[in-house]
């Protein structure tokens, strides 16, 4: 995804669905943990306002599985279709 063209990425759903899977990923994980947590929180967390979105949600998606956080596999599975779909590398 980090090699594509931005604004296709944006309109074509596939950034806000793979960031909607980090957050919530992010999100059952401090909930597990009994940690306090909100959508600012977790874009704190992704450090998100950095220039490259798609690269801080790959750093936290890699976090995330090193401290044992699960993905919902459907919304990965849906996205990697649409993903596949559209032509984008997975």
């Amino acid at each position: 995804m980090g090699r594509q063209d931005f604004d296709l990425l944006v309109t074509s759903g596939l950034l806000a669905q793979v960031e909607k899977i980090v957050v919530e990923a992010h999100r059952e994980l401090y909930m597990a943990e009994g940690r306090e947590w909100s959508r600012p929180i977790a874009y704190r967390w992704l450090r998100y306002e950095d220039p490259m979105p798609v690269a801080r949600l790959a750093d936290g998606a890699r976090k995330l599985r090193r401290r044992g956080g699960k993905f919902d596999p459907e919304a990965v599975d849906k996205a990697c279709a649409g993903a596949s779909q559209k032509g984008f590398l997975n």
